[in-house]
């Protein structure tokens, strides 16, 4: 059997049945054999970034892995900016690459580059498969390492000869091999249980982990049963309701919102379950700590001390930390007293929500927010790669479940909104998908709307536009006092997105009055195809934000 064959059987047997990629010759042996599955739907890319993030986004939206493919040298590279953005963020996928056969390798060959030593800092693991007969092994190791601990993406790089060499493979005594179960430590479940119980203000911060793991409930049923409010980070946004009692808001120094911010600087011992304390959560890592106790659960222990120096740090998957939290606490007793801070949160929830109705001509963005807040129910999937409009996004939209925002967090990728959003949709047909931009990442990875409209996807797309690199101009003028390179009034004049869009197969439209958004949104949902809504916003609009979880600068 041809190893370009077993490649595609060993990766109908993982489950895979959606590939996103685009063919090239340097993988075609692969090809041949993809074009001849039944279990696996193909989706011809525009861009082999955007491969990358569609697969990423079908995770974010699903929990399920997809493949991501493509030829080799530039090819293989245009992977690179998808491959750290999936890693940065912990999600798995699968990334195969053509490369020159084995006896040019080192030649210079044309299209040829070392693409598993390139990925090799920013992918979870990375493979030059040199032996034909090594190829079952490596696809099988492949898809445990990618799912094992931190979960993250793997790169296999398959020389034109290896692919198409004869080996001997019987997929029916070839298969999946096992995901090591990383349990926690009983004794130090029950001496965290002891800190919370003599906390006189303990707060849980539930990461982005929890939703990998689908700990999701877990997390809700111990901070109900200890009476402890929760903090989400931006990666765990909409784990647990706006509504719910315990809802502490999302915290950090950009894309957080006063009400975490302040539960936090009130608590004195903190749980951290999946999250990794990076910086745009932490801020000025002094304050951030001061003299709070911190416990810390994360599946990886290189996460464990890395940026914070916790009292407690417990290895473990988060699902299975908090099955044990829940049980030890309920065999002591548990803390169920709360607090007066517990009952205080539906009110601070109204006081200490930031303002998004304005009725200014132009737009303000916040009033952009406050229309989608409003048109789009909770099974609206969104997401959202870099720039002040990520920010606001995280600081304004309302997310009520799991796996509905699915943002470029760690990266802040320009171009990885439509892709992912595309890939999301594919994951999850039932759900609206909708991708939310500034008008400069509107030109990035713009061509996949071309993939929206061919395979009739109804991808909505809503750019914010204020004809500015607007986060660069706010640190340009508050960090060093200069504007320079970021005025793109073009994008208001010239530049027209709608014809873009048209051009593309799209429909859309451009808005200027902020009452007139919400029809927008009717008419895309209606249109049942890619829709645009070019919103025209005012062009300096500051957005809070500060160097410390103390000192976060107001903006209205």
């Amino acid at each position: 059997m041809k190893v370009a064959e077993v490649v595609v059987k060993i990766i109908e047997s993982e489950g895979i049945t959606d590939a996103f990629g685009i063919p090239g010759a340097g993988i075609n042996p692969v090809y041949k054999f993809l074009s001849k599955s039944q279990k696996i739907n193909h989706y011809t890319m525009r861009h082999e970034e955007a491969a990358v993030h569609a697969a990423d986004g079908y995770f974010r939206a699903s929990g399920k892995m997809a493949l991501a493919i493509c030829t080799s040298g530039p090819g293989a590279t245009n992977f690179v900016t998808g491959i750290y953005t999936a890693n940065v963020d912990s999600i798995p996928l699968i990334a195969i690459t053509g490369q020159s056969a084995t006896p040019l390798l080192g030649k210079d060959p044309f299209q040829c580059v070392d693409i598993a030593s390139i990925c090799k800092p920013i992918a979870k693991a990375t493979w030059c498969v040199m032996k034909a007969e090594d190829i079952p092994g490596v696809m099988r190791k492949a898809f445990q390492v990618a799912k094992s601990g931190k979960p993250g993406p793997v790169v296999i790089d398959l020389p034109l000869d290896i692919q198409m060499t004869d080996i001997e493979y019987d997929p029916g005594k070839d298969s999946s091999l096992p995901i090591p179960v990383v349990e926690p430590d009983i004794n130090k479940i029950k001496k965290a249980i002891a800190v919370l119980d003599h906390a006189k203000a303990p707060a849980i911060i539930m990461g982005g982990g929890v939703v990998l793991s689908d700990a999701v409930s877990e997390c809700i049923e111990f901070a109900e049963y200890m009476q402890i409010p929760v903090i989400a980070t931006y990666m765990a946004k909409g784990a647990i309701p706006m509504n719910h009692p315990l809802n502490a808001g999302c915290m950090g120094i950009q894309v957080g919102a006063p009400l975490g911010n302040r539960v936090f600087l009130d608590s004195d011992v903190i749980l951290g379950i999946g999250c990794r304390f990076t910086d745009r959560h932490t801020g000025d890592a002094k304050i951030y700590t001061g003299d709070r106790r911190f416990i810390h659960i994360n599946i990886e222990p290189k996460e464990i001390n890395k940026v914070i120096k916790t009292e407690l740090g417990i290895v473990s998957d988060a699902k299975l930390a908090l099955q044990a939290l829940i049980k030890e606490a309920k065999a002591t007793g548990g803390r169920r007293a709360g607090s007066e801070r517990l009952y205080e949160l539906p009110e601070l929830r109204k006081t200490l929500k930031r303002k998004t109705y304005y009725g200014n001509v132009p737009i303000k963005p916040q009033r952009v927010y406050y229309e989608i807040n409003n048109f789009f129910d909770d099974n609206t999937m969104f997401t959202t790669g870099c720039g002040l409009n990520q920010i606001w996004s995280g600081q304004f939209q309302e997310i009520n479940k799991p796996r509905m925002y699915l943002p470029a967090g760690g990266a802040g990728t320009l171009g990885f909104d439509i892709p992912a959003a595309f890939g999301a949709k594919i994951a999850r047909p039932e759900n609206k998908a909708v991708a939310v931009m500034g008008d400069f990442g509107f030109t990035f990875m713009v061509e996949e709307l071309a993939v929206c409209a061919a395979n009739n996807i109804p991808v909505i797309v809503v750019i914010v536009n204020n004809a500015y690199l607007s986060l660069i101009r706010q640190n340009q003028k508050y960090a060093y006092q200069y504007e320079y390179a970021v005025a793109m009034k073009e994008n208001h004049t010239l530049v027209d997105y709608v014809k873009v869009a048209e051009g593309f197969g799209c429909a859309g439209e451009r808005i200027f009055k902020p009452e007139d958004i919400r029809g927008a949104f009717e008419r895309a949902v209606k249109s049942n195809k890619p829709y645009i809504i070019d919103i025209i916003v005012e062009e300096e609009t500051d957005c809070s934000m500060g160097n410390s979880i103390n000192a976060i600068k107001e903006y209205v």
